[in-house]
């Protein structure tokens, strides 16, 4: 009984640590927030995130590379978190309020039945409209931590990591666009490569 224990403990601390390597992970400290998107954390300088494979509405797999050149914003969903489900219209009018096609969201649902689970939950809201991603392996748990939804995580046109939010946040609120558009704004890195003068 306490080897279980023990091996459970262990297990945990290791899915917690696994994605967490990444600068801006640690607690910080305390401040004062006046609105949710004060939450979003904006990390001292781009981290690098591989581009692990997730699905689509159809079964197709989908990852992060496709979306180079843009800025994205991943947010990390399920039907059983209510919090999560309290976000989703809001992630929508966010998506058509930024109006960019330099941006693009990626809800992701980890629910372990995927779209046959999802689909008919979204009409249920009246949401069937809605644009999901599914991730039922959480295999997107080697990169982002997932032991707390809802999770955003933005990334810049280069597809590194570059602001979190590991909590509800209301992304009606003028200050999330705001944000975004400050990412948006930010000129696109030239390739690292360059080619040496003959």
């Amino acid at each position: 009984m306490r080897s279980t224990i023990v091996g459970l403990v262990a297990a945990t601390m290791f899915v917690a640590a696994g994605a967490q390597a990444y600068p801006g992970m640690e607690k910080q400290a305390e401040r004062q927030v006046q609105s949710s998107v004060d939450l979003i954390s904006v990390l001292p300088k781009p981290f690098p995130i591989e581009a692990v494979p997730f699905k689509d509405s159809k079964g197709e797999a989908v990852d992060f590379s496709q979306y180079k050149g843009k800025v994205i914003m991943v947010n990390m969903w399920a039907t059983w978190c209510p919090p999560c489900v309290r976000e989703l219209p809001a992630i929508s009018r966010f998506s058509a309020k930024i109006g960019s096609d330099d941006f693009e969201v990626l809800p992701v649902s980890i629910d372990l039945e995927g779209n046959k689970q999802v689909e008919p939950f979204l009409k249920s809201l009246g949401m069937e409209d809605f644009n999901t991603y599914y991730d039922k392996e959480q295999k997107l748990g080697h990169v982002f931590p997932l032991d707390t939804i809802p999770a955003t995580f933005i990334l810049n046109r280069e597809g590194e990591l570059i602001a979190f939010v590991r909590t509800f946040v209301d992304w009606d609120d003028d200050k999330a666009v705001t944000l975004i558009k400050s990412f948006l704004e930010q000129p696109q890195q030239q390739s690292k490569v360059t080619s040496k003068a003959d």
